[in-house]
């Protein structure tokens, strides 16, 4: 039996390896584009960049070091210059490619910084393993720009797993809308009507505000913003406001709000203020044909008919009053069920004086100035 050459036995000493096989290695050099191991064979093996990471402009200086030990997947014996070439990557992503089935058979919440926005969709990695969340599926409301997330850790579920097409895909929709059907049924456990609740003005539009009230949106109308009027909504409230509502009524999943707090009701004091025959001055809100509405104060105002605006004879308020101007008159009617209140200019104004008679007693006319005014009113509203 021949003896063995010296190449022959350090031929022998190293191990046969094979592309696919997993292998381990120690780092002997690293420079940005490339890790050099030493995987017990005859030759270095040679990881690039690229086969490191899908991720562009990694310095792989940054990543290995000397001496440390790392698994790797042999992808080419020789490279046709005697060089192993070695993949980390593809390892990794048949480890994820387990990972992700286990995932999606088991319902599981992942957790993925966003890699990649796309225009239809958002693109994480998990164990270098790409998932496309598509833009359906990233919330349960339209969302037009999907920047916002870039970079951005999200949770998701996989969907769908099709490892033969490689087609992983996340949603994150469900999670959203479990998590607020929790919060919602949460909500509605302890709220009731006539609490007060804080919430975020979540949108604005010319009918009223919608109000997130942490599970469940409720709607601010327009006519429950003020005891006064509010002309429109938006110059009232923006997006984010942090506002505390009333909540005025709940209807099924529906939640009526106001701001229209009982200790700020106008009406409270208005008998007092606004008795029958007290003089008050307000400005003109509206008007119509028929008169003028006087606001005396926000949530009070009164009527002030057109034939109570003069003493002349008058075919319309706009003849002689306009939007703003300030009126002051006198209360002739104050009716507190039906929050109305009525006002007269004419009555300010004292009965001509007559020329001094002597009379007897008979001869004297008693006048009623209220009754006569009541009078014209109902004249004019039979018209």
């Amino acid at each position: 039996m021949s003896e063995l050459t010296f190449e022959q036995m350090l031929e022998e000493s190293f191990k046969t390896i094979h592309s696919g096989e997993v292998v381990e290695g120690t780092v002997i050099d690293v420079k940005p584009e490339e890790i050099i191991l030493n995987i017990g064979y005859k030759s270095d093996g040679i990881l690039t960049r690229y086969e490191y990471t899908n991720e562009p402009n990694v310095d792989l200086t940054t990543i290995a070091k000397q001496g440390d030990k790392m698994e790797v997947k042999i992808l080419k014996v020789n490279d046709g210059e005697g060089q192993v070439l070695l993949t980390y990557k593809r390892l990794a992503a048949d480890r994820g490619n387990k990972r992700i089935e286990e995932a999606f058979n088991n319902k599981e919440v992942l957790t993925a910084k966003v890699a990649q926005v796309l225009d239809g969709g958002l693109s994480v990695v998990v164990e270098e393993v790409r998932i496309f969340i598509p833009a359906s599926l990233v919330s349960d409301v339209y969302e037009k720009d999907l920047s916002k997330y870039a970079g951005q850790e999200i949770q998701f579920v996989i969907s769908e797993y099709n490892p033969k097409r490689r087609r992983y895909i996340g949603d994150r929709k469900q999670l959203i809308a479990a998590e607020k059907a929790e919060l919602q049924k949460k909500l509605f456990e302890t709220i009731k009507e006539g609490d007060v609740v804080e919430g975020t003005v979540k949108n604005v539009t010319d009918f009223g505000a919608f109000i997130d009230l942490g599970g469940a949106d409720g709607l601010l109308h327009i006519s429950e913003m003020s005891w006064g009027r509010v002309e429109n909504p938006k110059k009232v409230f923006k997006v984010g406001d942090v506002v505390k509502v009333l909540i005025k009524e709940i209807s099924g999943n529906k939640i009526a709000l106001s701001l229209k707090f009982d200790d700020a009701n106008p009406w409270k004091a208005a008998a007092e203020k606004y008795a029958v025959g007290n003089v008050v001055t307000g400005r003109v809100a509206r008007m119509t044909d028929f008169g003028a509405f006087i606001e005396l104060e926000p949530g009070v105002d009164a009527l002030l008919h057109v034939s109570q605006i003069s003493k002349d004879h008058i075919e319309k308020p706009a003849d002689v009053l306009k939007v703003g101007e300030e009126v002051t008159a006198k209360v002739v009617d104050f009716n507190d069920g039906d929050k109305k209140i009525s006002l007269s200019v004419k009555a300010m104004f004292a009965p001509e004086p007559k020329e001094e008679e002597e009379a007897s007693d008979e001869d004297v006319v008693s006048v009623n100035i209220e009754a006569v005014i009541a009078s014209e009113q109902e004249e004019a509203s039979e018209e």
